[in-house]
């Protein structure tokens, strides 16, 4: 599994950076948590508004956060 955060660093960023580590670590699997700040990547995701979660190269959040709880429920589809 591969999880990408998109964003260009703004605290909403951060914060879902810091959910998706949480979330990670709650379902005690062992996943990198990798930033995208590039705003050309960004777009190659079709995302017009961050923050956005990316599992596995596809988009699941989008310009929104999320409670750990469903950052957690998003994850486990591709466990």
């Amino acid at each position: 599994m591969e999880i990408k955060i998109l964003g260009t660093g703004c605290t909403k960023c951060q914060k879902l950076t810091e959910t998706t580590v949480e979330a990670v670590k709650a379902l005690g699997v062992d996943v990198k948590v990798l930033k995208v700040t590039d705003v050309a990547k960004i777009m190659e995701y079709n995302v017009m508004s961050t923050p956005a979660l990316v599992v596995d190269d596809k988009v699941v959040l989008s310009g929104r956060l999320a409670s750990v709880d469903e950052v957690v429920s998003l994850l486990q589809a591709y466990i």
